[in-house]
Protein backbone atom coordinates (compact mmCIF):
# COMPACT_ATOMS: atom_id res chain seq x y z
CA UNK A 1 0.00 0.00 0.00
CA UNK A 2 1.81 3.16 -1.11
CA UNK A 3 1.38 5.88 1.33
CA UNK A 4 0.37 9.63 0.72
CA UNK A 5 2.36 12.30 2.39
CA UNK A 6 -1.21 13.03 4.48
CA UNK A 7 -3.11 9.93 3.55
CA UNK A 8 -6.40 11.28 4.60
CA UNK A 9 -9.24 8.91 2.66
CA UNK A 10 -9.67 5.64 1.12
CA UNK A 11 -12.20 5.08 -1.42
CA UNK A 12 -13.29 2.16 -0.18
CA UNK A 13 -12.80 2.87 3.83
CA UNK A 14 -13.89 6.56 3.50
CA UNK A 15 -12.23 9.05 5.84
CA UNK A 16 -9.04 8.22 7.84
CA UNK A 17 -9.15 8.08 11.73
CA UNK A 18 -7.19 10.68 13.35
CA UNK A 19 -5.96 10.54 16.86
CA UNK A 20 -7.34 13.98 17.43
CA UNK A 21 -10.79 12.57 17.32
CA UNK A 22 -10.11 10.01 20.33
CA UNK A 23 -7.73 11.78 22.44
CA UNK A 24 -9.94 14.57 25.26
CA UNK A 25 -9.60 18.18 23.83
CA UNK A 26 -7.89 19.07 27.27
CA UNK A 27 -5.44 16.39 27.43
CA UNK A 28 -4.78 17.28 23.79
CA UNK A 29 -3.84 20.93 24.39
CA UNK A 30 -2.08 19.93 27.40
CA UNK A 31 0.28 17.56 25.56
CA UNK A 32 0.92 19.82 22.51
CA UNK A 33 1.91 22.26 24.98
CA UNK A 34 4.23 19.71 26.24
CA UNK A 35 5.37 19.25 22.98
CA UNK A 36 5.66 23.09 22.28
CA UNK A 37 7.65 24.18 25.92
CA UNK A 38 10.24 21.03 25.54
CA UNK A 39 10.92 21.74 21.47
CA UNK A 40 11.11 24.02 18.91
CA UNK A 41 7.64 23.55 17.88
CA UNK A 42 4.86 25.59 16.67
CA UNK A 43 1.16 24.39 17.49
CA UNK A 44 0.88 22.84 13.79
CA UNK A 45 4.22 20.67 14.16
CA UNK A 46 3.52 19.76 17.95
CA UNK A 47 0.08 18.58 17.00
CA UNK A 48 1.48 16.69 13.82
CA UNK A 49 4.21 14.54 16.44
CA UNK A 50 1.43 14.32 18.83
CA UNK A 51 -1.24 12.63 16.24
CA UNK A 52 1.48 10.40 14.84
CA UNK A 53 2.54 9.66 18.23
CA UNK A 54 -0.78 8.38 18.88
CA UNK A 55 -1.54 6.87 16.08
CA UNK A 56 1.73 4.57 16.17
CA UNK A 57 0.92 3.78 20.25
CA UNK A 58 -2.60 2.17 18.93
CA UNK A 59 -1.63 0.47 15.88
CA UNK A 60 1.20 -1.45 18.49
CA UNK A 61 -1.71 -1.86 20.71
CA UNK A 62 -3.87 -3.25 18.15
CA UNK A 63 -1.27 -5.47 17.25
CA UNK A 64 0.14 -6.55 21.03
CA UNK A 65 1.95 -9.80 20.67
CA UNK A 66 2.40 -10.40 16.87
CA UNK A 67 5.81 -9.26 17.64
CA UNK A 68 6.01 -6.86 14.22
CA UNK A 69 9.03 -5.22 15.30
CA UNK A 70 6.99 -1.89 15.22
CA UNK A 71 9.23 1.03 15.41
CA UNK A 72 8.86 4.61 14.87
CA UNK A 73 11.08 7.56 13.29
CA UNK A 74 13.05 9.99 15.27
CA UNK A 75 10.04 12.50 15.36
CA UNK A 76 6.91 10.35 16.08
CA UNK A 77 9.11 8.94 18.79
CA UNK A 78 9.06 12.44 20.30
CA UNK A 79 5.51 12.28 20.34
CA UNK A 80 5.28 8.68 21.84
CA UNK A 81 7.65 9.94 25.11
CA UNK A 82 5.25 12.88 25.28
CA UNK A 83 2.07 10.27 25.30
CA UNK A 84 3.80 7.72 27.81
CA UNK A 85 5.36 10.65 30.22
CA UNK A 86 2.24 11.85 31.11
CA UNK A 87 1.55 8.60 32.86
CA UNK A 88 -2.24 8.69 34.12
CA UNK A 89 -3.14 9.85 31.54
CA UNK A 90 -1.18 6.79 29.33
CA UNK A 91 -2.65 4.53 31.89
CA UNK A 92 -6.27 5.77 31.19
CA UNK A 93 -5.26 5.29 27.39
CA UNK A 94 -4.03 1.35 28.17
CA UNK A 95 -6.89 0.36 29.85
CA UNK A 96 -9.25 1.85 26.71
CA UNK A 97 -7.47 0.75 23.74
CA UNK A 98 -5.32 -2.31 25.26
CA UNK A 99 -7.47 -4.38 26.76
CA UNK A 100 -6.35 -3.16 30.58
CA UNK A 101 -2.78 -3.78 30.07
CA UNK A 102 0.24 -1.63 30.27
CA UNK A 103 2.39 -1.34 27.18
CA UNK A 104 5.37 -0.82 28.23
CA UNK A 105 8.09 1.24 26.16
CA UNK A 106 11.67 -0.87 25.72
CA UNK A 107 13.84 1.25 24.28
CA UNK A 108 17.33 -0.34 22.88
CA UNK A 109 20.53 1.71 22.49
CA UNK A 110 21.17 0.65 19.06
CA UNK A 111 19.36 2.07 16.26
CA UNK A 112 17.60 -1.01 13.59
CA UNK A 113 18.19 0.06 10.19
CA UNK A 114 16.27 -2.90 8.51
CA UNK A 115 12.80 -0.76 6.84
CA UNK A 116 10.68 -1.27 10.42
CA UNK A 117 10.00 2.47 10.55
CA UNK A 118 8.98 2.54 7.13
CA UNK A 119 6.77 -0.85 7.69
CA UNK A 120 5.53 0.54 10.64
CA UNK A 121 4.29 3.90 8.70
CA UNK A 122 2.39 1.41 6.17
CA UNK A 123 0.34 -0.68 8.80
CA UNK A 124 -0.69 2.43 10.44
CA UNK A 125 -2.25 3.54 7.46
CA UNK A 126 -3.44 -0.24 6.82
CA UNK A 127 -5.20 0.08 10.15
CA UNK A 128 -7.16 3.05 8.89
CA UNK A 129 -4.90 6.35 10.43
CA UNK A 130 -3.95 9.07 8.74
CA UNK A 131 -0.05 9.19 7.81
CA UNK A 132 1.81 12.37 7.80
CA UNK A 133 5.16 10.83 6.04
CA UNK A 134 6.93 13.70 5.99
CA UNK A 135 7.45 12.90 10.04
CA UNK A 136 8.63 9.79 9.21
CA UNK A 137 11.37 10.62 6.78
CA UNK A 138 14.35 8.86 8.61
CA UNK A 139 12.93 5.41 8.49
CA UNK A 140 16.64 4.22 7.61
CA UNK A 141 18.11 5.49 10.97
CA UNK A 142 15.53 5.27 13.18
CA UNK A 143 13.84 2.13 15.06
CA UNK A 144 15.54 1.56 18.02
CA UNK A 145 12.00 -0.16 20.49
CA UNK A 146 12.64 -3.90 21.35
CA UNK A 147 10.09 -6.19 19.29
CA UNK A 148 8.32 -7.46 22.43
CA UNK A 149 5.34 -9.11 23.01
CA UNK A 150 3.50 -6.41 24.99
CA UNK A 151 6.40 -3.70 24.57
CA UNK A 152 7.13 -1.42 22.03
Amino acid sequence: MAIAPFLTSNPTTGPRRSARDIVPSDLWDKQVGLLQRDYPYDSIMAARVLDQGYAYLLTAMRHRGQQLGLAPSTLVDIGVHTIILDTVAYAELCDRHNDGRFLHHVPKVEFKNDGSVLKTAQLIAADGWEVDLPLWADAAECGPCHPGNDAH
